[in-house]
């Protein structure tokens, strides 16, 4: 085999250079975020439009998260096998060309398809963006940057809400939604060709598709069990039992392949590493938080409240704010005095009490109480979001970035698309006994169309769709008391994750790589 130096990291980019690389990687990080959470404050508007009922309201967002979940550590593997660069513009053309799709859906299957699609990109868009971030910056630098990476994110899951029901409320529709994401998309795809020069560590390439195939279906099969139980089959019945016993099979199968390919898609080596297991423990509250919240306070908001799409994304502002203090501020700060642990623990007591107190809403709960609950949230949120990436990435060479971070992601993602599916189901039934008791004190038979199926609100007898609002607004605490349970899991992870300083390079180990296992490829 043909030997050639290994790759060389010792001349660090400029604070410009890493920058110019940073809008066109953040423009493509927000475009992919943001197409998840403007559609929160549409959905009522497009599930009434297109005849689709409480369970497919769900789906619209669970199907483009369960997407992005289980191909995230696919895409990050990929990262440190091809050329980072290739793949990420990759990603971005497909999710430009689900977008498309999904703004001329003329059903809720055919919407179904698109944000499938939309969730395929979004993992790869994702994953690379936090792999290319730690091929360019020392860990000790890093929380600057990521800082910013996090501010991103938050503004995307909060904002998006805002930019949806502002556009639902135009003269645009609800369309409009999906097809605004395509510019910024674009735009990012251009900056990313002319800025950033990357070099490909070549390797030869295995991908591990058995280990894909069985990792899409563990991830699927709980989320279809908890979407149906209850309504098509008895929780426990042996539809349950074939879906928990499939999930099952599938988990250990998965473990049994990674184990055992040449290069697996998850490596379960990041797991024996102490800082990355419980790093992803509490990157599933973190997911539960950040997807859950902006689903459901949208739709409590419109429905329980009658708030328009664009006042409920208003009203969601102080949650932006928190997340963006939370990020960036514990990022320089970290940047600053090279401690993080702190602000891991902060953040996730702050999210517990955020959380926890937004369990306690009801249909007359009074607004700035909300605003409260929502910033402290929010700041919590950001103090975990970006700072459990930065402690795994610590912990790794340059070689491993994409399979570690991948792994942070994917599972924060898959707390976000469970989350989202569970807290939905629970939603659901909580409102369905709601408003079949109220019916029967009104003395009113229910149906099925008065008891949640439909969110047609516009068309019910006032009393029935006062019931509807009250039973929504009184159902939805009950969730996020759920959730506040997750984050208290999370706060006991990062309590024991012990706190490494920093290195201020990116690369790990200075020695050079066996000779003739990596070879540099001048990115293109």
């Amino acid at each position: 085999m043909t030997t050639t130096s290994p790759i060389d990291t010792s001349e660090e980019l400029s604070h410009r250079a890493i920058m110019e690389v940073m809008v066109g990687v953040l423009a493509a990080l927000f475009t992919a975020l943001v197409s998840s959470t403007i559609v929160a404050n549409a959905l009522p508007t497009i599930i009434a439009d297109l005849d689709g009922t409480q369970s497919q309201y769900t789906w619209i967002v669970t199907t483009s998260l369960l997407a992005m979940t289980v191909s995230t550590p696919i895409w990050a593997k990929l990262s440190d096998l091809f050329n980072k660069k290739l793949l990420i513009q990759l990603s971005i053309v497909t999710f430009v060309a689900g977008s498309v799709i999904a703004g001329f859906s003329q059903s809720v299957p055919m919407l179904l398809v698109a944000r499938g699609l939309q969730g395929l990109a979004m993992g790869g868009i994702t994953a690379l963006a936090q792999a290319i971030i730690g091929s360019i910056i020392p860990p000790r630098e890093r929380g600057r940057y990521a800082g910013y990476m996090g501010g991103v994110m938050a503004l995307a899951t909060v904002s998006g809400p805002l930019v949806g029901g502002v556009i639902v409320d135009s003269s645009l529709g609800w369309r409009w939604t999906f097809f605004v994401c395509v510019p910024l998309a674009v735009m990012s795809l251009v900056i990313l060709q002319r800025y950033l020069k990357l070099p490909t560590l070549v390797k030869d390439v295995k991908v591990d598709y058995v280990g894909a195939v069985l990792i899409a279906i563990a991830a699927s099969l709980p989320l279809l069990w908890v979407t149906f139980a209850g309504s098509s089959y008895a929780w426990l019945s042996w539809q349950s039992a074939l879906f928990v016993g499939g999930t099952v099979v599938a988990t250990v199968a998965f473990v049994i392949v990674e184990s055992k390919v040449a290069e697996p898609i998850v490596p379960l080596k990041v797991f024996r590493d102490r800082t990355t297991a419980l790093a992803i423990i509490a990157s599933v509250a973190v997911g539960i938080a950040m997807f859950g919240s902006s689903v459901f306070l949208g739709q409590y908001l419109q429905v329980a409240r009658s708030y328009s799409p664009t006042e409920a994304g208003l009203i969601t502002i102080p949650m932006m704010i928190g997340s963006l203090i939370g990020t960036i501020g514990s990022g320089n700060l970290i940047v600053r005095y090279g401690r993080w642990k702190g602000f891991l623990v902060a953040g996730s007591a702050l999210l517990i009490a955020g959380l926890g107190l937004l369990g306690t809403i009801d249909h007359a709960t009074v607004l700035w109480h909300l605003w409260i609950f929502m910033f402290l949230m929010g700041l919590g949120m950001g103090m975990l979001m970006q700072n459990l990436v930065l402690a795994v990435q610590n912990t790794v060479d340059v070689t491993e970035i994409g399979a570690t971070s991948g792994a942070v992601a994917f599972f924060r993602s898959l707390g976000g698309t469970v989350g989202v599916s569970v807290l939905g189901a629970i939603l659901a039934s909580s409102v369905t006994d709601k408003i079949t008791s109220g019916l029967a004190a009104l003395g009113v038979p229910a149906s099925e169309s008065s008891a949640g199926g439909t969110l047609d609100l516009a068309h019910m007898p006032p009393a029935i769709a006062g019931l509807v609002r009250t039973s929504y607004g009184d159902a939805t605490g009950e969730i996020f008391l759920v959730a506040a349970g997750v984050a208290v899991i999370a706060l006991l992870a990062v309590l024991f994750i012990k706190e490494v300083p920093l290195r201020t390079t990116v690369r790990k180990h200075d020695a050079a790589e066996p000779e003739g296992e990596l070879a540099e490829v001048a990115a293109r």
